[in-house]
């Protein structure tokens, strides 16, 4: 139940989409305008700072942050003024949270994980030798087991995954001197004989990044690819056969819909309940 005197949480979500269209957007303000999860117990505010485009980056008076995914090289903003605002905020963010009180949480998605590896030492940030484009496997480490966000999920999990960048050779010291964890991986690819790329990291008891897409809607993404327009731009760079595996997941509630319903929805009453430990989220 709501607290009496609890004020909304204020979410501050970083988008890294760069003005490109997108569905991202759409899917993680259904999350905070209730849609998604109608059950939160505290209502959500939230504001958007466009990080790529104009090198806007939140201050910390948020109670929580979503980072989220973004089109091109995860190395695009080398020496660029974004990229130094936003890892000064992630440094701030970090900081604060070993050293004051309440906690905020922050989720980091696709882009943003990538860009959070790199900047801590997780691993390797390259470019996949093909690029992954649907629903795919999801399949935990030793510390997912134990992770709150997949509390309920099956292991392997199912997860939209769309990208031309990975995280692989994990530096174990590094990720031991953080007191992080490797939460998951990549399915295997027998025909491929290539690493397994991080699909998870959870720098912190608060922060945790996702290679995949949480965010992602099975019904909206549906609609979208279904238009004439998507499904010839997917079937000229995939094939057809790829691009009905899609829709045909899409469709089928036991694929998509567990992540959806699980990780955003978990991540927000988490949140909620770091800033109102008496709120019952």
């Amino acid at each position: 139940m709501q607290t009496p005197d609890a004020r909304p949480l204020r979410v501050a979500v970083l988008d890294l989409y760069d003005g490109e269209p997108n569905q991202g957007m759409r899917c993680i303000r259904d999350f905070l305008e209730g849609k998604a999860d109608p059950a939160l117990s505290i209502p959500i505010t939230y504001d958007i700072f466009d990080v790529r485009q104009h090198a806007e980056v939140p201050g910390l008076d948020y109670d929580a942050y979503i980072s989220t995914g973004g089109p091109g090289s995860p190395w695009d903003g080398l020496d660029e003024p974004w990229e130094a605002a936003y890892f000064n905020w992630l440094d701030a963010l970090y900081r604060h949270n070993t050293t004051a009180a309440p906690k905020k949480h922050a989720l980091f998605i696709c882009h943003s994980f990538q860009l959070l590896c790199r900047h801590f030492g997780i691993g390797e940030v390259t470019e996949r030798p093909a690029q992954s484009f649907g629903i795919f496997e999801v399949h935990r480490l030793s510390g997912g087991f134990d992770e709150p966000l997949f509390d309920g999920l099956n292991d392997p999990f199912y997860a939209a995954d769309f990208r031309r960048w990975q995280v692989v050779q994990p530096d174990h010291e590094r990720v031991a001197q953080l007191g992080a964890k490797l939460l998951a991986r990549e399915q295997p690819y027998p025909e491929y004989p290539y690493e397994r790329a991080l699909m998870g990291v959870r720098l912190s008891p608060e922060m945790v990044g996702l290679q995949f897409h949480p965010e992602a809607d099975p019904e909206g993404m549906l609609v979208h690819f279904r238009r004439p327009k998507q499904r010839s731009k997917v079937v000229s760079a995939f094939s057809e056969a790829r691009y009905q595996r899609l829709i045909d997941r899409l469709d089928d509630k036991q694929y998509l819909t567990p992540a959806y319903e699980t990780i955003i929805p978990t991540f927000l009453r988490r949140a909620v309940a770091a800033t109102y430990p008496a709120a019952v989220a």
